[in-house]
């Protein structure tokens, strides 16, 4: 059984993370950290997480970008293992994040979902084959309550198609203010904003002859929630280093 502190517990992906652990004999909340506290949870809830005197096997945080450093600086002081699910983060963060990884093992990615991390691995196999005389476009649709766009995963998906590319990549995200044809080295990346979409991604390889669409589609939240949990797991036991689902996945290819 891995033991949880869960950071943002009382948010809507902390609700998410500590309905899947009921009743399931893997994972088990022992606490959990938010700036309110919630008396319904049957484990304690900090405001300040130093009062925090429960033992755990790894720390979950799904909170936001300003609470982040605080989280670092709890993990680095009780030596355990971080997730951090938290996006939008500064550059200030993320270096401290990777400064952090050579004292205590850390976990990092722009998604939590096994799917869409899966789906980065087959665009850049897609990309290693069809590039460059396929063209690379990327489209993404979120809930209309989304605050960044592109989202941080669409760039995601485009790093991981950048990676395999030897040629300088440009990332165009509008064209109407650009009266120029499309160059070969560009990837396009679009953003729709409607509703309630939880998240849809796809990546479109076109060529004159024919189109490759590789695509995920979130349908709740509960994927972000289990990629979490699967994290956890894979961290608890590691004494430090920096990882990406990228690991967690490799470990199923090695299988």
């Amino acid at each position: 059984m891995v033991k949880i502190f869960l950071n943002g517990c009382c948010g809507r992906m902390g609700k998410a993370i500590a309905n899947l652990c009921v009743n399931n004999p893997e994972y088990k909340i022992v606490a959990g950290g938010d700036i309110v506290e919630n008396p319904s949870y049957d484990f304690p809830v900090y405001t300040n997480l130093n009062d925090c005197t429960e033992d755990f096997d790894a720390i979950i945080d799904f909170s936001n970008a300003k609470a982040v450093p605080s989280v670092l600086e709890f993990a680095l002081n009780r030596k355990k293992p971080f997730v951090c699910c938290t996006t939008a983060l500064s550059d200030e963060t993320i270096a401290s994040i990777q400064t952090a990884s050579e004292t205590i093992a850390v976990f990092k990615s722009a998604n939590m979902s096994l799917g869409i991390n899966m789906m980065v691995e087959l665009c850049k196999k897609a990309t290693k084959i069809l590039y460059p005389e396929f063209d690379i476009e990327i489209v993404e649709a979120h809930h209309n309550r989304k605050l960044d766009a592109p989202s941080g995963t669409a760039i995601m998906i485009a790093d991981g198609i950048k990676q395999e590319i030897s040629d300088d990549v440009e990332y165009v995200y509008d064209r109407h203010s650009v009266n120029k044809a499309r160059s070969k080295n560009e990837i396009g990346i679009s953003a729709i904003r409607g509703g309630n979409i939880v998240g849809e991604h796809s990546a479109m390889f076109i060529s004159d002859e024919e189109i490759l669409t590789i695509s995920h589609s979130a349908q709740t939240r509960d994927v972000f929630a289990k990629g979490a949990l699967t994290a956890a797991k894979f961290m608890a036991g590691k004494n430090n280093g920096y990882y990406t689902m990228s690991d967690v996945i490799a470990q199923y290819i090695e299988e």
